[in-house]
């Protein structure tokens, strides 16, 4: 039995989750951190000046943590030092605030899965985003992505993947976010970020030139897909040897 505690756990991600781990036969929710103090599925959740008690309590193998930069890079560490697996999907997170988590795994000697997207079919577009843009380096590049109004970093942690998987290719390379007034196109990666509504996540890479285009897009209907993708990295990650994993190791790309 596995036993989960998850950070943010009253928020959209926190609650699908929690939803499905509720109902794995292998798995167990023990408990969450979140600002309000409550129950989910029974299992108590406080808020984060009481995470190290919660962990101290219910021995958790492993924390999922959906929140925000602010939260993760405090949660984290605490959840590292009490011996926890670890699997993060916050975007957001500045270089200093990915390196205090990434020291503090390394610290504590854990095993954890971080990526930005834990979707199965964006994993697969990031592959191949990478092999079109080596063959049609040479096109215009132009990167779309679309959220929810919600969404507070912009552009999302998955258009940055991607951005930094299309410089490795093709860069490097200006990226304008954005344009306006009279100015004729560039050797630039174009980015345009929306945000709107309720919509889950609407990607898009196009590669154009004078006589065709090649889209290439994904388009998630559901929080579930990411879910279900933490889910699957959990299971996969508990056993493995300490370090910081992706989720094309859990899928074996």
């Amino acid at each position: 039995m596995i036993k989960v505690a998850i950070c943010g756990a009253f928020g959209r991600m926190g609650t699908t989750i929690a939803g499905i781990v509720n109902k794995d036969p292998d798995m167990q929710l023990v408990g969450g951190v979140d600002v309000q103090e409550g129950e989910l599925f029974g299992a108590p959740v406080v808020p984060a000046e009481k995470f190290a008690s919660l962990l101290a309590e219910k021995k958790p193998d492993i924390v999922i943590d959906f929140t925000v930069a602010a939260a993760s890079v405090q949660n984290i560490p605490v959840a590292a030092a009490a011996g926890c697996s670890i699997i993060l999907g916050t975007t957001g997170l500045t270089t200093e605030q990915r390196k205090v988590i990434d020291d503090a795994i390394a610290k504590a000697k854990v095993s954890a899965v971080i990526s930005s997207n834990y979707s199965i079919g964006m994993n697969i577009l990031w592959l191949l985003i990478r092999e079109a843009a080596k063959r049609l380096g040479d096109y215009d590049i132009e990167v779309t992505e679309a959220h929810h109004r919600y969404k507070k970093d912009a552009p999302s942690g998955t258009a940055k993947t991607i951005l930094e998987i299309l410089q490795q290719e093709v860069g490097p390379r200006e990226e304008v976010y954005g344009r306006e007034g009279m100015k004729e196109r560039g050797n630039e990666i174009g980015v345009h970020v929306i945000r709107g509504g309720d919509i889950v996540g609407d990607h898009e890479v196009m590669f154009a030139s004078n006589f065709e285009t090649v889209s290439l897009s994904h388009r998630a209907y559901d929080r579930g897909v990411f879910a279900e993708g933490a889910v699957r990295a959990t299971k996969w990650v508990i056993g493995k040897k300490p370090g910081i994993y992706g989720m094309k190791d859990v899928l074996g790309l």
